[in-house]
């Protein structure tokens, strides 16, 4: 039962911590008491792109006399087969981390795990059943859960969180969803599209609020264009379940409205698991709900790390994966360099898409940078013309005097694709200048990064 890691959770920073491990010549066990792969395989990004593809397909096929398309009848959509569509996909996933474990020669200790002193992990089983596994060195990556909101308990059935949302046996009719973020946004794109009526609540000036304010205005557009009813500046006061639909009171600008629903989907952050893991007992430190850990991860109990939802920084996948690799080559004894926070891209797959990284412009302004903003609508770009993908822009800030990419924000087709070259170029130090001289491919979406760079220094061409 001796081993070089011991990782706690198999979601994207679990496995991937493990399978970097393996690599390295360790000897790995992951333990796991659900399903391999963790929320974002099983019950978040995976599955919800699944359901925002059908919903997709359906806005396709619902709009297909615009691209000379003529269809006999009215299309409908399956609600239950979209959703099983959805459950196979995150199945599928799931079974190649256990292909994978197989492959790398990862242990999978089936159970609920827990820090039981240096160097040791309890592990109960689903019959109640206790063993102590050993080892040099324990990864602690148990993400996060719905975060339940005061006043808005989470019933399962008249008021959700995303599990639920991503599992519903019927559609509802109605749906009022509470909070504009990643999730949120991207239910409300599905469920709207699908035919259910939505509210989205949210509690700051805009939806959306981390992201570039432009980009806000033109998702809501298109969200307004949708028939979606938005409330911005609003809290859910109450919600009463009493009857057959709930009523919700939502404190707006305007005064306290009240609107019925079939259901109420709570989409307002996630809550760490750190609880009943041993934390304390092992004397690592915690703040806020975080587990505190240095650049390479390591907590204040020697042999203990943790990564991914439960320390600080953006509640992300491919940061988890990031910190989850990193930390496992430091362990090796590798030299590793401490990952910058200032450069992760963050994506939104509603249609259209919302992706950006780096400073936006009032960042850049009240961080005392002398900006260039380059700025290049979709109208413009002939693919996206072609697509019929007309909505949105691509919105670059650089630093005046050195041409330095200090954030870049774009909303329309492809774009949660093209921001990886944005984090590639600021990773490289790239200045706008090179940008604009690197022959980019026409007819592309992506044309529109090197045309929004040559508009910020007076150089664009089609505009």
């Amino acid at each position: 039962m001796n081993y070089d890691l011991i990782v706690i959770g198999s979601g994207p920073g679990g496995y991937v911590a493990a399978i970097r491990a393996a690599q390295l010549k360790m000897k790995v066990a992951v333990v796991e008491k659900a399903e391999l792969g963790g929320i974002c395989l099983n019950w978040g990004c995976i599955p919800t792109k699944s359901l925002l593809k059908s919903a997709q397909v359906f806005e396709y096929i619902n709009h297909a006399a615009d691209y000379g398309i003529k269809i006999n009848g009215e299309a409908t959509a399956d609600f239950g087969s979209v959703i099983q569509r959805s459950r196979n996909v995150a199945e599928g996933m799931s079974k190649g981390i256990s292909f994978l474990f197989r492959k790398n020669n990862i242990e999978h200790i089936k159970g609920f795990g827990r820090l039981a002193g240096k160097g040791r992990v309890e592990v109960t089983d689903a019959v109640g059943e206790k063993k102590t596994y050993s080892a040099k060195h324990i990864i602690v990556a148990t993400g996060a859960r719905s975060k339940e909101l005061p006043g808005l308990k989470q019933d399962g059935k008249k008021i959700i969180g995303y599990r639920e949302a991503m599992s519903l046996p019927v559609q509802p009719r109605s749906m009022v969803i509470v909070g504009s973020g990643a999730i949120g946004s991207e239910f409300a794109y599905f469920y709207q599209t699908m035919g259910t009526q939505v509210t989205l609540v949210e509690m700051f000036p805009n939806i959306i609020p981390l992201e570039d304010e432009e980009v806000s205005k033109q998702l809501e557009k298109n969200f307004k264009k949708m028939k979606m009813k938005i409330l911005t500046g609003s809290t859910v006061e109450s919600a009463d379940i009493t009857g057959e639909m709930v009523r919700v009171n939502i404190k707006t600008p305007k005064g306290t409205e009240t609107v019925e629903a079939d259901i109420v989907f709570s989409a307002a952050g996630v809550t760490t698991n750190i609880e009943g893991i041993g934390l304390e007992e092992a004397g690592v430190k915690t703040e806020k709900g975080k587990v505190v850990v240095d650049d390479y991860y390591r907590t204040t109990a020697e042999g203990v790390y943790a990564i991914g939802d439960i320390v600080k920084g953006p509640a992300l996948a491919h940061v988890a994966s990031a910190e989850g690799i990193l930390c496992v080559e430091k362990i090796a004894g590798l030299n590793p360099e401490p990952l910058d926070y200032n450069n992760i891209p963050s994506c939104i797959y509603t249609s259209p898409e919302v992706a950006s990284c780096g400073m936006t412009e009032k960042q850049a302004a009240e961080g005392g940078y002398e900006i260039k903003v380059g700025k290049f609508p979709y109208t413009a770009s002939g693919k996206a013309s072609a697509a019929g993908a007309r909505d949105g822009f691509v919105k670059i800030i650089f630093d005046a005097k050195y041409g330095e990419i200090l954030g870049a924000h774009m909303i329309g087709a492809n774009v949660t694709e093209m921001i990886a070259e944005i984090v590639v170029a600021r990773k490289l130090e790239t200045t706008a200048h090179e940008i604009i001289k690197s022959v980019h491919p026409h007819p592309t979406m992506s044309e529109a990064i090197m045309e929004a760079a040559a508009a910020a220094f007076g150089e664009v061409i089609h505009l």
